[in-house]
């Protein structure tokens, strides 16, 4: 599992998938960890309670570009609903609550070792709490303080 880890967060962090703009979002957020200065700027295209399309913009370190870059991923072509599952099951997972969601969370499961660094946490769900805030229509930015 460590190596899938490894292999995984390398491989998004060097060449991340979907960060790009989607000029004709529906939804759009910010977020920013003050703690390590990861940016990050979720666009999503949504039609029909349905994702049709996840993209993002910004800064981070390994972990949370790779879990940035996973999640549009992850979340393309679900439900509304189904989204929010599998940010609940993301969130559970690096927290530790509970046994992993792994039908909900497929290859990211790979974050379950994020959960034995509390700071890496942060880094890890700043784009699923950014995520959140779009699909929910916060108007002020995401932090992870």
């Amino acid at each position: 599992m460590r190596e899938l880890y490894q292999e995984l967060i390398l491989g998004h962090n060097k060449n991340p998938r979907n960060r790009r703009e989607i000029l004709d979002a529906t939804h759009m957020h910010e977020g920013f960890n003050p703690l390590c200065g990861d940016r990050v700027t979720i666009f999503l295209k949504i039609h029909d309670g349905i994702v049709e399309d996840a993209a993002f913009q910004g800064v981070g370190c390994a972990i949370s570009t790779a879990s940035t870059s996973m999640m549009t991923e992850a979340i393309q072509g679900k439900t509304e609903a189904d989204v929010e599952a599998i940010a609940d099951a993301f969130s559970n997972l690096v927290l530790r609550i509970g046994p992993p969601d792994q039908e909900r969370l497929g290859k990211l499961a790979v974050f379950a070792g994020v959960g034995e660094f509390p700071a890496r946490v942060k880094c890890a769900t700043l784009s699923w709490h950014t995520l959140r805030a779009a699909l929910e229509g916060k108007p002020e930015a995401v932090t992870t303080e």
